[in-house]
């Protein structure tokens, strides 16, 4: 028996890698899911249904889930013999599950977790499991799968039951007679049968769900055995925390504040709203740490905490953040779109380069596979701290074998919502629904703004079916940082020019924020020239979303250098200079100007963007400008618009409300009866009822799980519009792309990928038709005119030949 499984392969040899024996990796991932349940405890949502056996179903289909892989044909396909062999292993492996499973039930469940680990049931344009397999008889299923060894079938048999039974796992007890070849096929048509018959209908969502944290535990098993990962078991926000935190504080003169100390002693989710500087994020830390105790202490597991941003930048900051505080950067995770690409970054720092090239730099293709290796890591789900967006969180709705894992993961989890925009009602109201299913999965979520609008409040609080305390900061006597002023005239206006211009001949340092690119753009070809000249190259930048990201990556460092809080001197003085640019910098840069001039736009948005003026309070209050926006019309859509992009509801009452504060000190406290009557307006009741429909509607049509195995990879392209947006590489790139890709070899194509990432500008996902597919290369193409420090200008061919205000933000 031992020589036959010993030729059984799992999966073949790869560079840097031998072949895998299909035992070796059958008992790795029953291990791996064994701890799987250490990490995330008792499911409460889904252990009724199961009758307390959700665990042991999760291990048993770990244990069997590719044992199909003995048929001749998959294995001459592993050793290079043929090309393809044309069938789906997890079929062939639900013939062992009779003879080792005796309860209907618990048969039932693991039959699924085996079948549904790569595919869906149904739905899947002709790959789904249905699609490929209903109809045929055992026979006919018989000479698909074509010969296969008996004695394999006897002996890896054999091994699972033995092994089942080592872990202590509920298996029948040996037969006299080994299970045969017709046998497992036979059976394995059978069960395939019952599964699809079983999951055709419509189910509960109490049903559904745990059918999907059942799929996604046994996929993201695999996955982790597949890398030969092991999952993070320590949480450093626990209770020895806060003597940590209280301990760094006391190292530099300071004690926690009354609202962190009440923050580290509530139990319930968490409202938190506070100015910047109040320490908002170490009252969030302290409050996530007292969660991950109580979690721990009703469910067991190690939960996880999520600290979720609205943007990239801001995201990177916070884990290189977050990894100071906890004095351990190992298990904080980057959770976004981009974090192989901000791993890479890390990876090639020269200090970091073990193999050099020629030229005695690092060798980039080595350092990009790290980096891949890096963010696989947090794709794996290993890191107990996670730093990323909502919406790589909200893909969890797609479920399928490629997101049921995130459901798994968020299981007993803490979740930390920084910065919400309340004014986007979808994109809101989806939350909400996420956050629902959250706290139906053991969570605890916390949500922290400097200027939390009551509305939001009631939002949250009913939504979230347990108890929620809303903590606000105290009076903590933090100094007044801005003076309000508002213009009549647009921010282009030639008024406007010549009042930016005599404030950069004083030498002091100027933020402009327009709403689009196409203003950015005009405004710094009028004002950098003059800029550049007096005061250096690096003195005038502009930044917008539309570099390319090697280019954004270099404006970005320059900006810091010039502009950021971490002062050239300790007087805190700052260079004069210019900076002009869009909403990317509402939250992504820690930076600190002399003066604000800014397009009218949200008051959410307006006071982001006032935070970074006179950001630490080292100076006198700085002026903030804000400019009358031009409202014009969208593509497809009704109502006006702040040039082009925000409604024109909400700025205006905006507006209004900053005009009757006109040359005033901006309280920051102020600020939440401010957004209080935004919302308090007839926009603001329909605002209210479109976040309650997208809530609702999101909760119905995608987290009830009704059909959990039906097909959603057709959905991916819905998620991409509503938060990723798309990208495209120049056709003057197309070369040196190509180049890229194939610098790392075919056994790093990955690598190679990440590398040519440098070359990808961010599109608006409508923007899809304004490029061409490539299909060898696999990436969008765009004819345009682009300089690395003004972005992406114009693009050709097309009946808009440059930015229109509203059309590219």
């Amino acid at each position: 028996m031992t020589d036959i499984l010993s030729t059984l392969r799992a999966k073949s040899a790869q560079r840097h890698r031998p072949a895998e024996l299909l035992t070796a990796h059958l008992a790795d991932t029953r291990a791996a899911a064994a701890q799987l349940q250490q990490r995330v405890g008792r499911l409460n949502a889904a252990e009724e249904i199961f009758d307390g056996s959700f665990w042991t179903a999760v291990e048993l289909a770990g244990l069997t889930h590719d044992g199909g892989k003995i048929p001749d044909g998959f294995q001459r396909m592993l050793a290079g013999r043929i090309r393809s062999w044309g069938e789906r292993h997890e079929v062939a492996s639900l013939g062992f599950l009779p003879s080792l499973i005796d309860d209907p039930g618990l048969l039932s469940w693991v039959a699924t977790a085996v079948a549904t680990h790569h595919r869906a049931l149904t739905g899947q344009s002709g790959r789904d499991l249905e699609m490929l397999y209903a109809g045929d008889t055992a026979d006919e299923l018989a000479e698909r799968l074509g010969p296969v060894d008996p004695q394999a079938v006897w002996a890896l048999e054999t091994w699972l039951r033995e092994t089942a039974t080592r872990a202590g796992l509920p298996v029948t007890a040996s037969q006299d007679h080994g299970l045969t070849t017709t046998q497992l096929v036979t059976s394995a048509h059978r069960i395939l049968e019952e599964v699809l018959d079983r999951w055709a209908d419509r189910v509960g969502p109490e049903e559904g769900l745990a059918a999907v944290l059942l799929q996604g535990a046994v996929t993201l098993a695999d996955h982790l055995s597949s890398a030969h990962q092991a999952l993070s078991t320590r949480q450093p926000l626990d209770a020895a925390f806060r003597p940590m935190l209280e301990k760094q504080f006391a190292d530099r003169g300071r004690t926690l504040r009354r609202h962190q100390l009440q923050a580290a002693d509530t139990t319930a989710h968490l409202l938190l709203r506070g100015p910047t500087g109040s320490g908002k994020t170490e009252a969030a830390l302290l409050w996530a740490a007292r969660q991950v105790v109580a979690i721990m202490a009703a469910e067991g597991g190690v939960p996880r905490v999520f600290f979720t941003l609205p943007y990239l930048s801001s995201i990177n900051a916070m884990a290189r953040r977050l990894g100071e505080t906890l004095g351990d950067t190992e298990v904080v995770g980057v959770a976004h779109s981009r974090a192989a690409s901000y791993h890479l970054a890390a990876a090639i720092a020269p200090e970091d380069g073990e193999e050099e090239q020629e030229d005695g730099s690092p060798c980039r293709v080595d350092a990009a596979t790290k980096a891949l290796s890096r963010a696989a890591a947090t794709k794996l789900f290993q890191e107990s701290v996670r730093v990323g967006t909502p919406y790589q969180l909200l893909r969890a709705a797609l479920a399928g074998p490629a997101h049921s894992g995130i459901l798994v993961d968020a299981a007993n989890s803490v979740f930390i919502l920084d910065e919400l925009h309340a004014y986007d009602a979808r994109r809101l109201g989806y939350i909400l629904a996420s956050a629902r299913l959250w706290e139906r999965l053991g969570g605890r979520i916390a949500v922290l703004s400097a200027t939390l609008p009551g509305v939001l409040s009631s939002l949250f609080e009913d939504t979230l079916t347990g108890q929620t305390a809303l903590l606000d900061t105290p009076d903590l006597g933090l100094p007044t940082r801005h003076l309000l002023h508002t213009r009549g005239h647009h921010l282009t206006d030639p008024a406007t020019l010549k009042e930016i211009r005599q404030r950069l001949a004083q030498n002091e340092s100027v933020l402009v924020i327009a709403n689009n690119v196409a203003h950015a753009l005009e405004l710094y070809a009028e004002l950098a020239p003059a800029v550049r000249a007096r005061d250096g190259e690096d003195a005038a930048l502009l930044l917008h979303s539309r570099f390319r990201r090697t280019d954004r990556s270099r404006i970005e460092k320059k900006i810091t250098n010039r502009f950021g809080t971490a002062a050239p001197d300790a007087q805190h003085t700052r260079g004069p200079g210019l900076l002009v640019a869009t909403q990317v910098v509402e939250v992504s840069l820690d930076v600190d100007f002399d003066v604000l001039f800014t397009s009218a736009a949200p008051l959410e948005a307006l006071l982001q963007r006032f935070g970074r003026i006179n950001r630490i309070a080292a100076r006198l209050p700085a002026d903030v400008i804000i400019h009358h926006p031009a409202w014009t019309t969208r593509r497809r859509q009704s109502g006006d618009y702040a040039d082009g992009i925000y409604p024109r509801e909400p700025v205006e009452t905006a507006w209004h409300i900053l005009t009757r504060h006109e040359g005033q000190a901006v309280d920051e406290s102020d600020a939440t009866g401010w957004l209080d009557e935004v919302y308090a307006t007839a926009w603001g009741a329909q605002w209210h009822d479109e976040v309650l429909e997208r809530r609702d509607s999101f909760d119905r049509a995608f987290l009830q799980f009704r059909y959990p195995f039906e097909d959603r990879t057709a959905l991916s392209e819905t998620f991409d519009e509503l938060f990723d947006g798309t990208e495209a590489i120049l056709a003057a790139d197309r070369d040196l792309y190509a180049t890229a890709l194939a610098e790392a070899g075919d056994d790093h194509q990955a690598a190679g990928r990440l590398l040519a990432d440098e070359y990808l500008i961010p599109m608006p996902h409508w923007a899809g038709p304004l490029s061409r597919y490539e299909r060898e290369l696999n990436v969008r193409i765009i004819d345009g005119d682009y300089d690395p420090d003004h972005g992406l200008i114009a693009v050709h061919g097309l009946p808009q030949q440059t930015y229109q205000p509203g059309e590219v933000l």
